[in-house]
């Protein structure tokens, strides 16, 4: 089997996430610059196999776009250009990064590290990963 990866897409940093091989775990990978996000992608795919990749769709806690879509759209656009064999889905991230705060705190960490904005947006693409994955299992997919 192949990966799956995930993205939680922000105007200067991304967090990146991945499963395992046979997609039973996901971990946080990276967080990168976002205007270094396709190029990191590009030499990662070229190393490890990934089915697909899920890509938080930003919406604001009453499910209206937010202002982070715009942006979001249209690296997924360039990336079906680029790499059509790799599809992308959009996934609602909406709360993600609450949870990923939450699970800071429950985790121990301490308030230095609970503000590593990378942190938090690596964390927040492992969520949307694992919560992607449940939803599949949920389906039988």
């Amino acid at each position: 089997m192949a990966r799956i990866l995930s993205i939680d897409y922000g105007k200067k940093r991304t967090g990146l996430a991945v499963t395992d091989p046979l997609q039973i775990i996901a971990s946080g990978l990276a967080t990168v610059s976002t205007c270094e996000l396709f190029d990191f992608l590009k030499q990662y795919v070229t190393t490890e196999q990934v089915e697909r990749i899920v890509i938080g769709e930003p919406k604001q806690p009453n499910g209206q776009p937010s202002e982070n879509l715009q942006r979001v759209q249209q690296f997924v656009s360039r990336w079906q250009k680029a790499m059509p064999h790799i599809p992308i889905v959009f996934y609602d991230e909406r709360f993600t990064s609450v949870l990923a705060h939450q699970a800071m705190l429950e985790g121990g960490l301490k308030k230095k590290a609970r503000q590593d904005k990378a942190l938090v947006d690596e964390i927040s693409a492992t969520i949307i990963l694992q919560d992607y994955m449940r939803s599949r299992s949920h389906l039988n997919i």
